[in-house]
């Protein structure tokens, strides 16, 4: 590291994340202001069926005013384990349950300004039931779809969400596998 820490400071603390500003000065003594959304991290799940397709869910992001295709994910309580996360936002947006739930990795989502790192999980062996979806959750819709049939949608620009777009990647081995 090139840089000594000055002052850091928590501006804002939030209900998702807290808004962090630190000032550092770097060897050559020129200083700088680096600000930092802290998050608690999340987990992400690709939910795969029996039958090799995959469950997505169309949801309204608020910050976009756009409605995306994505995998269900969710935010990580205070010390919660991601595995008990993703197990619970799989349940929560489309009533589904995992006999088998394995690690694919992990990504940060925007390690520019963001601590945020999403847990990726893939589950099998689904048993169905019924959501538990949260008040903003309420207009979400469940999409069932093939490994090919998500690639084309990431090609054609209809599915753009990093997580899922990563989660994807992660799974696509697993997945062959499976076929």
């Amino acid at each position: 590291m090139n840089y000594k820490l000055l002052k850091s400071e928590i501006r804002f603390k939030g209900k998702v994340f807290d808004h962090q500003v630190d000032e550092i000065e770097y060897e050559s003594g020129n200083k700088a202001i680096r600000e930092i959304a802290v998050h608690p991290g999340g987990a992400v799940v690709v939910p795969v069926k029996d039958d090799g397709k995959i469950i997505l869910v169309k949801q309204f992001r608020y910050p976009l005013q756009k409605t995306l295709l994505e995998l269900p994910a969710g935010k990580l309580d205070k010390g919660e384990d991601p595995l008990l996360c993703a197990s619970r936002e799989l349940e929560e947006e489309t009533g589904y349950k995992s006999k088998k739930i394995k690690k694919l990795g992990a990504i940060y989502t925007a390690p520019g300004y963001c601590t945020e790192i999403l847990h990726v999980y893939l589950a099998s062996d689904l048993i169905p039931g019924i959501h538990k979806r949260e008040e903003g959750e309420l207009g979400m819709e469940v999409f069932e779809l093939t490994l090919n049939e998500i690639e084309k949608r990431i090609y054609k620009g209809e599915i753009v969400d990093g997580k899922t777009i990563s989660g994807i990647f992660l799974a696509k081995r697993a997945l062959k596998d499976r076929i």
